[in-house]
């Protein structure tokens, strides 16, 4: 729970920042009236927001999140916001937890970002979440976030 509200809290700061960087009004992408300088011009502001973010969240990692997770990095490519954690898995295996735990995980972190990260993925900004294993270094499992994996409101 801590873990949650403590990624919560980040991705609203995320947020916060897309909200003060974005000075455009938004493109009316559904008219199918817009001309290409307007999607460069927003694909560019999207890169910058990014670029900020990176650099803000950047400052507090490490970051413990709970007992077992740890915040290592804070990057981007393209349009995508890449949060990477270590877990400490303790005597489980790498397998176990990437059959036991994955689909829960996927659950609760989709969940969360489309509360906490609405203005990101409206904008056309993904988000992905990297879990490596805290003994092996190997990659446990990643989870993307789109706008088309949030319910429409």
């Amino acid at each position: 729970m801590h873990k949650q509200f403590i990624l919560s809290l980040s991705l609203l700061f995320a947020t916060s920042v897309l909200f003060a960087a974005t000075t455009a009004p938004v493109l009316p992408l559904e008219t199918g009236k817009i001309k290409q300088e307007d999607v460069d011009l927003n694909k560019f502001q999207n890169q910058e927001v990014l670029k900020m973010a990176v650099a803000e969240l950047s400052k507090n990692v490490p970051q413990e999140i709970d007992q077992y997770t740890t915040l290592v990095d804070v990057t981007k490519k393209d349009l995508t916001l890449i949060y990477i954690y270590e877990i400490n898995t303790g005597a489980k295996s790498d397998e176990a937890v990437r059959t036991e735990d994955h689909a829960r995980m996927r659950q609760a972190v989709t969940q969360g970002t489309c509360q906490s990260s609405k203005r990101f993925l409206e904008s056309g900004i993904s988000l992905s979440y990297i879990y490596n294993s805290a003994k092996s270094k190997e990659k446990l499992f990643v989870i993307d976030v789109t706008r088309a994996d949030c319910p429409q409101q």
